[in-house]
Order: C-alpha cells, then structure tokens, then sequence
C-alpha cells in the first residue's frame, strides 16, 4: 500500500500501516507485508459483495422493485442503498460491490419513474373522471 493505509480484512475499515487492530471493528491486522503478498479471498469468489451490504440489498431491492405496488416503496430503497454502497466502495477499496450497486440505481430508478408515473396517471384519471 503506498499511501501508508491497510484496510482490514473482516470490515475494509481504513487503518494506518502500523497499526495492529483494526479502529473499526477490532480485528487484528496482518503485517503490511503479508497483506501485500496475499489477497484475501472467500468462498463465493468475490462474486457476493458480503462486505458491501448496502450494494447487496440494493440490487435485491432493485430486482423486487419490478414487481406491481411494492415497486415504487423498494425502487426508491435501492437508489438510495446503490448510492450508497458506491461510497462505500470508493471508500474502502478492498470491498467490492460497484457492479450490484449500479445494478440496484439502474433498476430502482427505472422503476421509480415507471411505478411514479403509473400512481400520477391513476389519480389523473380519477380527478378527471
């Protein structure tokens, strides 16, 4: 790491090179040149981001945001979850998650819009008739 930071392998928390516990959630540290030499993996193969939870649940969010009257409610959570869970990816680059994330602010504007404009023309249409 140039910059003098690790980034511990349980949360991603920022922590200064020397540093022996993580100031996020305690964990011990590795010596900065073993956290170079070894990349931390895990089981699924980096393909869930379980260290970026705020990009997980906006994807699921943003999937179940098609879906007739819980659309609008869940298409607005996964905007707002996506938006977060990219900070928290530029934050803390060892997580991953930028991927579900865009997914979850894709789909849950989409929606968003879709499922606005359907309630609108509803209320139109009740106003006027």
């Amino acid at each position: 790491m140039t910059d003098g930071t690790t980034y511990c392998g349980n949360c991603g928390e920022a922590n200064p090179k020397d540093a022996w516990f993580c100031s996020g959630c305690g964990a011990p540290l590795q010596k900065p040149a073993e956290s170079e030499a070894v990349e931390e993996g895990d089981g699924t193969g980096g393909i869930i981001p379980y260290k970026n939870p705020a990009a997980l649940m906006a994807y699921y969010l943003g999937l179940f945001s098609l879906f007739p009257l819980l659309g609008l409610p869940l298409g607005i959570a996964a905007l707002a979850l996506g938006i977060a869970g990219l900070r928290r990816r530029r934050e803390r680059p060892v997580i991953k998650g930028s991927v579900h994330a865009w997914i979850g602010i894709v789909l849950g504007g989409i929606t968003t819009l879709l499922w606005g404009a359907w309630i609108v023309a509803i209320i139109a249409g009740i106003v006027a008739g």
